[in-house]
């Protein structure tokens, strides 16, 4: 499948889903299985950046592998508008979009997956779960002094301590893993609502941007878990340049 038939077939799903919206620019977003790291994680970008008033000249509409019970779970953890997400059963939207599907060795989604969290076939994943125990100079911080975190239940602190710690100003050490563990903590203790088939783990997803015209200005496929943005130190870096006034 070439490149405009992908995009051929994005616009049939514009129009399937009446993915129109009456903003400037228009953010679709396929995400893998709801339960998909991330799934998780992007969308909660997203609802930050909504939340500073960012989105006033986008409309923002995903499609993810998934149920209603899984999307309700979803919608209320990452705080990611209802009306904004579509649920599938499959993904075969994925394939005529031709995203990848990631890793198969014919053992199974949960072989592949624990491969391609391994490095294998997923190559930046091992650099991106380092950087979240490092941390990164050059990503923002993602907790403020005044947050209250709450790991697996038993471990409770505010986001001071990374201050009192590491300082501030950059993403610091523990900071990117603390905040996965938390998305990871959701999804196994809501795996039968937000996994509809283990068959779609390895499944990565995509990012289409387009101008008020329905031109694609902006499209990236992810091939790695943990993956899911072309600059994962600012993952919506390429909104902030691209939806200016």
């Amino acid at each position: 499948m070439n490149s405009k038939t992908s995009d051929s077939n994005l616009y049939k799903i514009i129009e399937e889903f009446n993915f129109n919206g009456d903003k400037k620019f228009k953010l679709i977003i396929l995400f893998g299985l709801l339960g998909d790291f991330d799934s998780l994680e992007y969308a909660i970008n997203l609802k930050g950046f909504i939340d500073n008033h960012q989105d006033k000249n986008l409309d923002i509409f995903a499609i993810a592998i998934g149920n209603q019970n899984g999307k309700e779970k979803f919608c209320k953890f990452t705080g990611f508008h209802k009306e904004n997400l579509i649920v599938v059963s499959d993904n075969q939207i994925h394939n005529n979009l031709k995203v990848s599907r990631g890793l198969d060795i014919g053992l199974g989604g949960w072989i592949n997956m624990l491969l391609m969290l391994s490095g294998i076939n997923s190559f930046k994943t091992i650099k991106e779960v380092i950087r979240g125990y490092t941390g990164d100079r050059k990503a923002k911080q993602l907790y403020s002094e005044f947050d209250k975190i709450d790991v697996l239940k038993f471990l409770k602190f505010s986001g001071n301590s990374f201050k009192k710690v590491f300082g501030d100003g950059y993403l610091r050490p523990f900071e990117l893993a603390t905040f996965r563990l938390n998305n990871m903590n959701e999804i196994i203790q809501n795996w039968s609502d937000y996994i509809l088939n283990e068959e779609y783990l390895p499944q990565r997803g995509a990012t289409f941007l387009l101008n008020d015209e329905n031109q694609i200005i902006y499209k990236f496929f992810s091939n790695d878990v943990l993956g899911y943005s072309s600059n994962m130190r600012d993952p919506l870096g390429f909104l902030t340049n691209l939806i200016k006034e």
